[in-house]
């Protein structure tokens, strides 16, 4: 289902890798619950390998991708550092990813819910990107 389709907003698809396939489920579930009612931006986790596995998987993130392309771009956060390079390379590779999809250097659960977030409103994806990695300035205490 890539690219906008009739009738669908264009709003920024959110794509979560993680080495485990939980932790991306329950992370894009997190997001979403957060995101509030109404229009929320679409989000596909993409963790562990086809197996079941831990890992990454080049498969899985381009069908995630492809999924949650909506014609405003896709923004991908990584967990762990193999999965970055797992995404660098689906990048370099050119036509593996939607056009307009970008890496997003921001921390994994709060990058994400303010990625989740600020695509619901419609934001255009620098603006997606700036808020999930603002959340690196977070503070807890």
């Amino acid at each position: 289902m890539p690219g906008a389709t009739g009738g669908e907003e264009k709003l920024v698809g959110i794509v979560l890798v993680s080495h485990s396939a939980a932790v991306a489920a329950s992370v894009a579930e997190l997001a979403t619950g957060l995101a509030g009612g109404g229009t929320t931006a679409p989000v596909a986790p993409a963790g562990g390998t086809e197996g079941g596995g831990f890992g990454t998987s080049s498969e899985l993130i381009s069908a995630a991708a492809a999924a949650v392309d909506r014609g405003a771009g896709v923004a991908v956060l990584t967990d762990l550092g193999s999965a970055v390079l797992t995404v660098k390379a689906l990048l370099a590779e050119g036509d593996e990813l939607p056009a307009g999809t970008r890496l997003v250097d921001a921390p994994f659960v709060e990058g994400a819910v303010a990625a989740v977030v600020t695509a619901s409103t419609g934001a255009d994806l620098a603006a997606v990107e700036a808020a999930a990695a603002d959340a690196y300035s977070y503070r807890k205490v």
